[in-house]
């Protein structure tokens, strides 16, 4: 299903250039038919943007798309002018083929940093995509594929609100951290949204979502999530439905981007409770999951609270301010540090479930906030080390 759930929508792939041996698709084009063609996005903070983030961030202001191209295997990242170009000349050939000003085409990319695209192959890619497309549950899941690089599968959402549908499908599996997290992501829905309704809902739900997962700590410079609304339901929601929907679907997408981790063996959710506010909260639930010693002690099973309590004291009282004498830390329910000092014996922790609870009690005010995270495993550490070799 994935991105053609919603009604308006149409989805087409091709296998564009070879990516590391593989022959596998790796490019897709997805078409809104509307009526409507609103598209909004969230992107990078990272300064080293790149060129098709560049083009996307641009012809999104005014928050109208008619389609988006997608390719993985290369970001065109920090490939300069020629970059660029090589973006504006997908959004060209698309536009040429649908029927649209190629300021209406949002042009997506991933892979590897520093390298053009192999721009024959992109352009004939998007010629086969466009003769692919189709609106059925197939050529959908088939986008999602497309859309992968180190995943070790697709994600997808799919959602009902009262008259009107959800679908969505998102690529993440390493350098993902919690300033949007490193992802392609498309949303869409056939219900009747302007700009300004889309806009706000995607910022609200990315914030409580791809905001708040970590699987290494890195930004990558491609980071794009797209909310595209075809209005082909007919139906105006009710915003607070719709916002929770929009919620829902960003939080397991972002959810599943954690399973896929690379390389790892525990998905681990920090909890901060007690805090002043959801600020002060989320802070130190970041610092704590941004830590690498805690993610290796898990991937050894090994419940070591004093990498908690370390990675928390980086946080200043600026920003969440506590007593460490009065903190408390649950691992899987077991409080191994209570006030500031050792609890009960870290040996009766069971970390071989694949999925950990770390609580942290601030026992301060009433605020909580969770991000999730992963383990950092010699698995990571292989991907990683040939990724390019």
């Amino acid at each position: 299903m994935s991105v053609t759930y919603a009604a308006g929508f149409q989805a087409g792939t091709a296998k564009a250039h070879r990516t590391g041996g593989s022959e596998r698709k790796n490019l897709t084009m997805i078409v809104n038919q509307g009526p409507m063609d609103t598209a909004v996005g969230v992107f990078t903070p990272n300064r080293f943007r790149a060129a098709p983030v560049i083009w996307t961030e641009r012809i999104l202001t005014d928050g109208h798309a008619g389609a988006v191209v997608i390719n993985s295997g290369n970001a065109n990242a920090c490939t300069g002018q020629e970059g660029l170009e090589q973006t504006r000349n997908t959004a060209i050939k698309a536009a040429g083929l649908l029927g649209l000003e190629p300021e209406r085409v949002a042009i997506c990319s991933t892979g590897i940093i520093g390298h053009l695209l192999h721009l024959d192959a992109i352009l004939s890619g998007v010629d086969q995509a466009h003769a692919d497309l189709a609106g059925d549950d197939h050529a959908g899941a088939d986008a999602a594929k497309a859309i992968m690089t180190t995943d070790t599968t697709s994600k997808t959402v799919t959602l009902d609100g009262a008259g009107y549908r959800l679908g969505g499908m998102v690529k993440g599996s390493g350098m993902i951290a919690p300033q949007l997290a490193t992802m392609i992501c498309l949303i869409t829905t056939d219900a009747v949204l302007d700009p300004g309704q889309a806009r706000t809902a995607l910022r609200r739900a990315c914030d409580t979502s791809f905001n708040r997962i970590d699987v290494d700590g890195c930004m990558s410079t491609n980071d794009t999530v797209l909310l595209m609304a075809s209005g082909a339901s007919g139906v105006r929601p009710d915003m607070e439905e719709f916002q929770a929907l929009l919620d829902h679907a960003c939080s397991d997408l972002a959810r599943q981007i954690i399973g896929d981790g690379e390389g790892a063996h525990h998905q681990i959710r920090i909890r901060v409770q007690g805090a002043d506010d959801e600020y002060g909260a989320l802070a130190c639930a970041r610092a704590v999951a941004g830590s690498n010693l805690l993610k290796c002690a898990v991937a050894g099973n090994d419940p070591n609270w004093g990498r908690v309590v370390s990675s928390l004291g980086t946080v200043p009282e600026s920003e969440a301010a506590y007593d460490p004498a009065r903190v408390s830390v649950d691992f899987n329910g077991i409080r191994v540090c209570d006030g500031g000092k050792p609890g009960q014996d870290p040996d009766l922790v069971d970390l071989t479930l694949p999925e950990v609870h770390i609580d942290i009690d601030l026992h301060q005010g009433s605020a909580q906030a969770d991000v999730w995270t992963d383990d950092l495993t010699h698995d990571y550490v292989a991907i990683n080390a040939d990724y390019t070799s």
